[in-house]
């Protein structure tokens, strides 16, 4: 057992958030926390973590745990660069290879000193533990993983951006490969390819996995076991969220039947109390029933249905047809072309999702599309009677309260209907009166559609909308999207929100932009084929200099590579047999210039592997395509 958490409190002055938590964590655990916006996981979390101390209970991990923790808002050093702040993971190696070198120094000088010997096993035993000598084969593939080119290697910290300085502390914690792998919201600023790498990832992390996680897809494939916080209590299932929500319905269900069973019990002792008590020859009996009931405990009912979102975007001008056409616009900002002769139509009542990498240019094409931005070349025109209503992912800190936000641009509204409408958005009693200044992400997002929904726009462009949400507040904006008879043109990594729409999703890269069909066409790269001009019968291309050209090219390519793998694999038993050479062995400094050449003759060993693949697969397409010919 890693964790035991028994009958563990917490509260903040009068007001109780965490009582009588009771769960196990085992070392190989992959634990999902699920619950509304303020019902407590963050302070489960940090509980955990030792930043709170619990007013009750017992919490007591196992001798020499390791707990690691990713936090919605942390910090990286600012003066480091990505390579370097990935070196602070192994600065315990780094510290002791800088030590053994000195011992080693000393040990030349005083070879027969016991106490040298052992603290140089002890070092040793620290690098070993780390796999320290791997120490940059390991940096270079979790960066790789984590969407980190090799180019971006040397680039500072202090300009990241948001999603990147997430990655990388994401990258700088895996490498920390603690005990317990604690993480906060992990997927808001990862792309699909990052995702899948680390939901590939934490299925086979040798520790445990505590991650609190509004993103279903997230939760369905990483998650062995589901932790609801709810009413200041915490409940477990097992298996992941789309195994929690029948096992959820089914205990409430089961509540709410014990729950009507014990009422309906103890209404019928009261009754035949009440009828028998009196009277001489049942008196005896009635007694014993009175008894019966007052050592009887009523199952407590269910908790009340949680109350959903009221969300319905409406409108009220119905524009042309055509409400939105770009013409071959490009966009170029600090030097890199984000958008290149993009053209396309959007009608009334379409959708379309924007998708890509991180820093393909998503955020920049919508702006561009709703307006805010005006292109290098092309042009963008909104049609007749289109009325757009914008969200933007990071919602700009406001004034005033939240009351006062809708009723300064609404005065008209009494305050009866301002308090009313902002309850379809879960803002309730002193709730509206809270300063902007002091509202959450979610909360800040919430407030924006409260405004979108009185703006009632017939063109909503949407920059990341789910972001922030809770679960449950993800599944009634994503029902009132779906509900939407407006058109809608949205960025989102949120993939069960794209596969509810089931639209068109427009995915960028590299300045290239496709269209898939949908989620599923998208993630298998099926693009739909272009309408092609009738042929009688297609006809293969001549076999010409071009092809024949360009086979020698390929043979060429395949023969080169065959003779670096032959030179690399030589290379690579070279250096092992090196490693294990006395001289080397005492020789700090060229112990680690080995591995180093090593880590180095492995990887691009790897990498020509997979480039000679590839070239095979080219030739071989390239034989079957003359196979009918011959």
């Amino acid at each position: 057992m890693l964790l035991n958490v028994q009958d563990l409190q917490k509260s903040f002055g009068a007001q109780a958030c965490l009582e009588h938590i009771s769960f196990t964590l085992d070392a190989q655990d992959r634990v999902g926390v699920i619950g509304e916006n303020g019902a407590g996981k963050t302070t489960l979390i940090k509980c955990l973590t030792g930043e709170y101390e619990p007013d009750g209970g017992e919490l007591a991990f196992s001798h020499g745990a390791v707990v690691g923790y990713l936090e919605q808002n942390g910090a990286l050093d600012p003066a480091c660069t990505v390579y370097g702040e990935m070196e602070n993971a192994f600065r315990p190696v780094l510290d002791a290879m800088r030590e053994m070198k000195q011992v080693e120094q000393r040990m030349a000088q005083a070879p027969g000193d016991a106490s040298l010997l052992e603290r140089h096993a002890q070092l040793q035993a620290v690098i070993d533990a780390a796999d320290g000598y791997h120490m940059d084969t390991q940096i270079k593939k979790v960066l790789s993983g984590m969407a980190f080119p090799p180019e971006t290697y040397g680039k500072s910290v202090a300009v990241l951006s948001g999603g990147e300085h997430t990655r990388l502390r994401l990258a700088k914690l895996l490498l920390q490969k603690p005990d317990l792998l604690i993480l906060d919201e992990p997927t808001n600023h990862l792309d699909f390819a990052t995702m899948e790498w680390l939901e590939e990832y934490l299925r086979h992390y040798p520790g445990a996995v505590l991650v609190v996680s509004h993103d279903r897809y997230f939760l369905d494939a990483v998650c062995t076991r589901i932790f609801e916080v709810e009413d200041h209590g915490l409940t477990a299932y097992k298996g992941n969220y789309s195994a929690f929500l029948p096992q959820k319905e089914a205990a409430v269900a089961l509540q709410q039947k014990q729950h009507d069973a014990d009422v309906e019990k103890a209404a019928k002792l009261e009754d035949y109390i009440a009828r028998n008590l009196v009277r001489a020859s049942t008196t005896k009996m009635a007694q014993s029933r009175r008894k019966q009931l007052e050592k009887m405990e009523i199952t407590e009912a269910p908790r009340a249905q949680r109350t959903p979102a009221k969300l319905r975007f409406t409108f009220d001008v119905t524009p042309y047809n055509e409400i939105l056409t770009a013409k071959n616009i490009g966009v170029t900002l600090g030097g890199k072309t984000l958008i290149e002769g993009l053209s396309l139509q959007v009608l009334r009542g379409q959708r379309l999702v924007i998708a890509g990498p991180n820093g393909a240019g998503k955020s920049t094409l919508l702006r561009v599309l709703d307006g805010r931005l005006h292109p290098q070349t092309g042009s963008v025109r909104l049609g007749a009677g289109a009325k757009p209503g914008v969200f933007e992912q990071q919602q700009l800190r406001r004034t005033g309260t939240v009351i006062s936000a809708i009723w300064d641009k609404y005065p008209q509204m009494t305050e009866l209907d301002v308090r009313s409408h902002l309850a379809k958005l879960n803002f309730r009693g002193e709730d509206v009166f809270k300063a902007c200044s002091a509202l959450s992400g979610g909360e800040l997002a919430r407030l924006r559609f409260a405004e979108l929904l009185l703006e009632k726009p017939n063109l909503l462009f949407l920059d990341e909308p789910t972001n922030h949400l809770d679960i449950y507040m993800r599944e009634s904006l994503t029902d009132a999207l779906t509900a939407y008879e407006g058109t809608l043109v949205l960025v989102t990594h949120d993939r069960y929100l794209m596969n509810r729409l089931a639209c068109p999703i427009l995915y960028l890269e590299d300045g290239k932009a496709v269209q898939y069909a949908g989620y599923d066409a998208m993630m298998h790269r099926e693009t739909a084929p272009a309408p092609a001009a009738p042929q009688k019968e297609p006809a293969k291309p001549a076999y010409g200099k071009d092809q024949r050209r360009r086979r020698a090219q390929l043979r060429e390519r395949i023969k080169k590579l065959e003779d670096e793998l032959e030179a690399l694999a030589l290379k690579v038993m070279d250096l092992e047999g090196e490693l294990n050479e006395p001289d080397v062995l005492r020789d700090h400094v060229r112990l680690r210039e080995v591995c180093d050449a090593l880590d180095e003759a492995r990887f691009r060993q790897d990498e020509a592997l997979g480039e000679w693949e590839q070239a095979m697969e080219e030739q071989e397409a390239e034989e079957q395509e003359d196979a009918p010919r011959a």
